[in-house]
């Protein structure tokens, strides 16, 4: 395994609320609008801690992705860097040993009365320190398909993971390589 499971977990929580964003989302719509939509996001990713369940706690999350997103866009590692402290300084993270749920030890850096959009954001920070000190920056990765900006997390033993989870992205590359073949091929045998 890359990274430990509550790293890995993190990243792909943090790929995919990133990835509600409208420029980034299969169906090219704002996919965090509704508390339903943040319930069900939270619940699948199993974030632990208080919840208000109110207006400013969704708009507090879909407040981040933005920040979240440039994780994944900073080009340098200095910048990088800056960004992940920033993240942690700015939700005044304390790093603790927890235990909770189907999890073993792990770490949280705020505590569970924190507002969510701070405990996500520190969670994610938190998960990028891993990438950085491992030095495994490159398999967080923007989408290979020409008309896909989504982002993604490779976690693959030989980094080969290209596409996104978002859409069917793989899928149609790999039809579209299939059918190039095909039309080579009859091409070269002169049909």
């Amino acid at each position: 395994m890359v990274f430990g499971y509550d790293v890995q977990a993190s990243l792909a929580a943090t790929a995919q609320l990133v990835n509600t964003l409208p420029l980034l989302s299969d169906s090219g719509d704002d996919e965090l609008k509704t508390m339903t939509q943040l319930d069900d996001f939270i619940r699948e990713n199993r974030y632990s801690g208080d919840r208000t369940h109110s207006a400013a706690e969704l708009e507090g999350v879909r407040s981040i992705r933005e920040s979240l997103r440039a994780l994944w866009t900073t080009e340098r590692t200095e910048d990088l860097i800056e960004l992940v402290n920033g993240m942690l300084k700015s939700s005044r993270a304390l790093p603790q040993l927890v235990r909770h749920g189907p999890w073993g030890w792990h770490l949280h850096a705020t505590t569970d009365d924190s507002p969510l959009a701070d405990r996500i954001l520190v969670e994610a920070a938190m998960a990028w320190v891993d990438v950085i000190r491992s030095d495994e920056v490159e398999r967080m990765r923007i989408c290979a398909a020409d008309d896909c900006e989504a982002v993604l997390v490779d976690v693959s033993r030989n980094r080969s993971k290209r596409y996104c989870d978002v859409g069917n992205c793989g899928n149609r590359a790999n039809v579209a390589a299939y059918r190039a073949r095909q039309v080579s091929g009859r091409l070269r045998d002169g049909e």
